[in-house]
């Protein structure tokens, strides 16, 4: 099967100051929150923190939980609007990730729901520390690649990456403050 996976990076997409401003409003304005999720039928608290927006109306379930969207926060509507320009793409939800440190995690995984459609176009922004990306081929695992998501910097997933890839966060010993990504998507009603 081909592989029509298409991934850009963009490392400089806000610049330090932007990142700077952006970072500080959320990690202080966003009412975080830790939920649980099932897992093999047992229930387990997620490595993070997270916080779901979005237009009204909108859930985004994996794993068991469901989570109603919450208006957007101003800043993010304004980033939103950036990124669909650099994009050329139409989101209407973005799901907002706070890993507290390097034990905050996220599991090797594809962002493949079927609400997000056939080739979901997935676009993730990174502010604060910057952590590991690792995506592995789902065929074969020993095709890997890695991208260290800088402060500021914008990660685009389309074509048929879902389908092709999966992706995490590992944990990290080394990693002591906080980092918050934003993954911008559109979740067909």
């Amino acid at each position: 099967m081909a592989d029509h996976s298409i991934l850009e990076y963009y490392e400089h997409f806000l610049s330090a100051a932007e990142a700077d401003q952006l970072f500080s409003q959320l990690y202080h304005e966003i009412p975080w929150r830790q939920d649980t999720i099932q897992l093999f039928g047992r229930p387990h608290k997620i490595p993070r923190q997270q916080h779901f927006q979005g237009e009204p109306g909108l859930l985004y379930q994996y794993s068991g939980l469901v989570m109603h969207a919450q208006p957007l926060h101003p800043a993010v509507g304004r980033l939103k609007q950036a990124i669909e320009r650099r994009c050329d793409a139409r989101f209407n939800c973005v799901l907002l990730n706070l890993y507290r440190d390097g034990g905050d995690s996220m599991g090797w995984h594809s962002d493949d729901e079927a609400e997000l459609g056939q080739n979901p176009v997935i676009a993730s922004v990174t502010l604060g520390t910057p952590r590991r990306f690792l995506l592995r081929q789902r065929e074969d695992n020993s095709l890997r690649r890695e991208i260290l998501l800088g402060h500021g910097s914008l990660l685009l997933m389309a074509g048929d990456l879902q389908h092709q890839w999966q992706h995490s966060v590992p944990k990290s010993r080394k990693v002591k403050s906080a980092r918050i990504n934003l993954t911008f998507r559109r979740i067909s009603g």
